[in-house]
């Protein structure tokens, strides 16, 4: 039993094995010997300077677009991501927003609450320039009632 304990001074002389545990492999840090790459999500993988310009940018981006653009109608395809979270919510337990008159069903209750114009969400539309508005639920128009 005892062969098979690694001696600690043993670590010491293994050039592949550094004191925090991580192995290099011909002097590239990483697992396995790959590096590793934070990826910033604009398609170039290193450069510290760039880095801190996307990130300014980015705080820049931050705000909504004062001046609306987009319609003022519920989409299907936003109506259906609506009721599904918010169906999923009522279902694990979130509190219900409108008055039940015997309801049992998680999407029925979204649907009601839809109507009522009570639902807690915010839609973010994202523009073709990276720009982007939210707009509450509420203030939406549904012709789908």
């Amino acid at each position: 039993m005892q062969d098979q304990e690694q001696d600690p001074s043993a670590q010491d002389h293994d050039p592949q094995l550094q004191t925090n545990g991580e192995v290099t492999h011909n002097g590239i840090g990483g697992l396995n010997g790959h590096t590793q790459v934070e990826d910033t999500g604009d398609g170039d993988a290193g450069g510290g300077a760039e880095t801190s310009q996307a990130q300014g940018d980015s705080m820049a981006e931050r705000q909504p677009n004062k001046i609306r653009v987009t319609t003022p109608y519920l989409t299907k395809y936003e109506r259906a991501r609506i009721l599904g979270t918010r169906a999923l919510q009522i279902s694990m337990n979130a509190p219900v927003l409108v008055p039940l008159d015997g309801e049992t069903d998680a999407l029925q209750i979204a649907i009601k609450e839809l109507a009522a114009r009570k639902i807690p969400l915010v839609i973010r539309r994202y523009l073709p320039d990276g720009s982007f508005e939210d707009w509450s639920v509420s203030e939406l128009i549904s012709d789908y009632d």
